[in-house]
């Protein structure tokens, strides 16, 4: 079977086209630097966690990238990778690491995968998206048609990159059918997560490398609506202030005006005393 591809930018994110991206240049073999980012439910883009936060393959001392106060409010967290990609370097099979899955660890892949979480990756700024895993559910014969639920996460990646002179122009990432691991039953067992790296030439100049992000309709919509909910929020909190204001001026002109007339009163009484 052909391997399933992973969602594009548009489906997820083309907030990144609000920074102008940095012309970075690359010798050949020259080490690029893969941040993972965040994690979540695909039918819930607003629903983020710390890439992390799943038990990947993770290095001893986790790393953060600097982010802008745009990518924070989006909910960043990029973190350095143990994947080595190396500029117009393929790599046919690497291992990452192994993992062995206690309890937690299953469960947390387990739940993942029926929550159809996908993930972020970041290269050269350019954002990448795939799946953690794919639920398959049918009916065991023999077993009175009882559903059987196979939990199959994905543990190798193909990344296909593309270049253009010394600039990274365009990054994707599959993910083999054939290289999955059934997690149903897996506590105890090890894990490994895998990898291979293609590149390959493209004309595409390094100015037009965002426009393929602008081409879908899905995450610019949710991410409209995720900023006009942070406006409204905004402008809320503004106009309670105002209406909070108002109201303590007009309570503070009236004291102000009471105390006023009172301070008149006494004066006249004091000129208009009997002893004048």
């Amino acid at each position: 079977p052909a391997p399933r591809s992973m969602p594009h930018g548009g489906r997820f994110s083309a907030a990144l086209l609000l920074a102008l991206p940095l012309a970075l240049t690359y010798e050949q073999g020259e080490q690029i630097t893969l941040y993972a980012n965040k994690v979540g439910p695909f039918a819930n883009p607003s629903e983020l966690y710390q890439f992390f936060s799943l038990p990947f393959c993770r290095p001893k001392e986790l790393e953060e990238k600097w982010l802008d106060l745009g990518e924070v409010l989006k909910g960043d967290r990029a973190t350095k990778t143990l994947y080595d990609i190396r500029f117009r370097q393929n790599t046919q099979w690497q291992s990452l690491c192994k993992v062995t899955l206690d309890e937690e660890k299953a469960a947390k892949f387990k739940q993942a995968i029926v929550d159809d979480y996908y993930f972020e990756l970041l290269l050269d700024d350019l954002p990448i998206w795939g799946y953690v895993g794919e639920l398959e559910t049918s009916a065991a014969p023999g077993l009175n048609d009882d559903n059987t639920t196979r939990y199959y996460l994905f543990t190798h990646l193909d990344f296909s990159l593309s270049y253009n002179e010394d600039h990274v122009i365009e990054v994707n990432v599959s993910a083999d059918p054939l290289q999955r691991k059934d997690i149903g039953n897996a506590v105890g067992q090890s894990v490994e997560f895998t990898y291979a790296v293609r590149w390959q030439q493209t004309d595409v100049p390094f100015e037009r490398r965002m426009e393929r992000y602008s081409q879908y309709s899905f995450m610019p919509q949710s991410f409209e609506i995720h900023w006009l909910s942070i406006i409204n929020s905004f402008v809320l909190v503004l106009l309670l202030t105002g209406f909070l204001a108002i109201i303590l001026m007009r309570v503070l002109k009236n004291d102000f005006t009471r105390y006023t007339r009172a301070d008149e009163e006494e004066e006249e009484e004091e000129e208009t005393g009997w002893k004048l």
